[in-house]
């Protein structure tokens, strides 16, 4: 078996608003290889980062392999409201606690010892892909509409690839989105401060689970002498997810009703092209493009539906984007 563990540290600063626009809850470094890169790695994903990068690469994996890491995520959120008045928030604090992880597992059915499926590779992945966690003061310029806001969503992926030929293979993992009791407060949660002279504590939480499925396939059409790719090609389609959430609204600590909402994760395409103009036993160098198309618009709403009849508008106004590694 062979075990890989990575460390991941990163200081991360959103300085302008277009770079949080395009990924919005997304979090893209899930394995340190794959960020070493500027995450483009769908063509290459050779490690049992593959689960989350292209599940079709797992059929180049070799024995049982596991992998796993963190990344220490620290910065601030500037905003500038339409009057000019300048707003900082932070992640939680100077590093946001619990840090996003991940931790991969994977196995060649040929090394279990079933001789016949070594076409086969399974595995079995635990992602923070999706998440959030803001802060903002409770005196700011937006207090009445967000205070802080926590999406510790937990993704388990369990994988299988299989190697059609030396050149081909093709891959598929379920995506359980779901929460966890170890990560944050174990549920989505927002607060603010009501308006008027009072100024109330407001929070909405709430947890749920939702499904999607990632499909890949992997082409490697050019090899060198000692059978390594010099040119591969990756597409890899991940299907949208609905996360029904229920929990409660509060004031002042106190319930005052039930509460539900939807929140959509949205479908991505990606294709990838990787090249190694050197590649040998001593050094390689590859170049890689990642082109993805994300689907934020399916989110058009996180209006709150509470027991009591009432419902919480909160319209989204989120657009498709392009997401080049």
């Amino acid at each position: 078996m062979r075990i890989v563990l990575f460390l991941l540290v990163g200081v991360v600063t959103i300085v302008t608003w277009s770079t949080a626009y395009a990924q919005a809850l997304r979090f893209q470094p899930q394995g340190a290889v794959a960020a070493g890169q500027g995450n483009a790695f769908a063509a290459q994903a050779d490690d049992p980062s593959a689960i989350q990068y292209n599940p079709a690469g797992l059929a180049q994996t070799h024995g049982i392999q596991t992998a796993f890491g963190i990344v220490l995520l620290g910065g601030s959120i500037k905003t500038k409201s339409a009057t000019g008045l300048d707003t900082r928030g932070d992640f939680g604090g100077s590093v946001s606690f619990p840090p996003p992880g991940h931790t991969y597992l994977s196995a060649n059915l040929g090394a279990l010892g079933l001789q016949r499926l070594s076409a086969f590779t399974i595995g079995l992945g635990l992602t923070s892909s999706f998440g959030l966690r803001i802060r903002y003061p409770i005196d700011g310029p937006f207090r009445t509409a967000v205070t802080s806001a926590e999406l510790p969503l937990l993704t388990v992926k369990p994988a299988i690839a299989y190697k059609i030929s030396e050149t081909l293979s093709i891959g598929v993992s379920a995506d359980i989105h779901t929460f966890a009791s170890f990560l944050g407060e174990g549920h989505v949660e927002q607060k603010q401060i009501s308006s008027g002279p009072q100024g109330g504590a407001i929070e909405l939480n709430g947890t749920g689970t939702g499904a999607g499925v990632t499909a890949s396939m992997l082409y490697t059409p050019m090899r060198n002498e000692a059978g390594k790719p010099v040119v591969s090609i990756g597409l890899v389609y991940r299907s949208q997810a609905v996360l029904p959430l229920h929990g409660a609204l509060l004031v002042n600590g106190e319930k005052v009703a039930d509460s539900s909402t939807d929140l959509v994760l949205p479908q991505m395409v990606t294709g990838a092209l990787a090249v190694w103009p050197i590649r040998s036993s001593v050094r390689e160098w590859k170049v890689e493009v990642d082109v993805e198309y994300v689907g934020w618009s399916s989110n058009r709403n996180l209006d709150v539906r509470l027991s009591n009849g009432g419902t919480i508008p909160q319209p989204q106004q989120w657009k498709n984007v392009p997401v080049i590694a």
